[in-house]
């Protein structure tokens, strides 16, 4: 028959216990106070890269991504203010808040023709084309992390992917499944037709009206009726533009 243990015991099993934790908790304060003194000097070491390679930073776009993933892993966002350190070091807050600029002007000017949602690669060869005496080249990279810096504006700014390209969203319109997967199929030749859509997603020919009606309605799709075929052809400018310029 086993002894239940005493007061004592009880007592000693305690005390135990709170050394054990104390251990932990003394154990996990130097673990932190050596991460934050190996982070602080990776940050003094970031600052020291930034300075000797600035003109790098600031001109080569491949360059400029790896320095921000370095950023990054320290926990250091340099587009966090337009001022400070980073800013006068680089100018790098100062090149993304005028490109941000530059991408919602390009959005509106262009809206009327893709109703709001206009391709990533067409976004940054248009910038390209409005910034041929600017010295920075600009990437991907750099028009997504400037466009991460609209969604303050809280005006619909956002990147949407669909299949495998990126498209820019500047107006508050949401898409659902079925009109991504449309958009999708339309990647291939720039349009779809309503007999296309019901034999490539196997829908009825309800369903496949009344999403093409919406994007109609949204300003995203273009009727085209003058094929000899008689049917009738949705273009979609935000995905048909770069496979027209580029004979894809």
């Amino acid at each position: 028959m086993r002894r239940r243990p005493g007061i004592a015991g009880l007592q000693t099993a305690v005390a135990a216990r709170d050394q054990y934790r104390l251990l932990g908790e003394n154990v996990a304060k130097i673990r932190a106070d050596l991460m934050k003194e190996q982070l602080a000097t990776f940050r003094s070491q970031l600052e020291e890269f930034a300075q000797k390679h600035k003109n790098d930073i600031r001109k080569n776009p491949t360059f400029r991504s790896q320095f921000h993933e370095m950023c990054a892993k320290v926990g250091v966002d340099p587009l966090a203010s337009n001022k400070g350190f980073w800013a006068e070091l680089l100018g790098i807050g100062d090149f993304y808040y005028e490109l941000g600029v530059q991408i919602v002007e390009i959005c509106l000017a262009t809206r009327s023709h893709n109703g709001g949602l206009i391709n990533l690669q067409e976004l940054c060869s248009l910038l390209s084309q409005r910034r041929r005496t600017a010295r920075e080249a600009i990437s991907e990279d750099d028009c997504l992390r400037a466009i991460s810096k609209l969604k303050v504006l809280g005006s619909g700014f956002a990147v949407i992917s669909i299949g495998r390209k990126k498209l820019v969203r500047s107006v508050p319109t949401e898409l659902n499944r079925d009109h991504n997967e449309i958009l999708e199929l339309a990647q291939g030749q720039g349009y779809v037709t309503v007999e296309e859509v019901e034999k490539r997603l196997s829908w009825s020919s309800g369903r496949a009206m009344d999403a093409l009606e919406t994007l109609l309605k949204e300003g995203l799709a273009m009727i085209d009726d003058g094929h000899r075929d008689g049917k009738r052809r949705y273009w979609f400018p935000c995905v048909s533009s770069i496979f027209v310029t580029t004979g894809a």
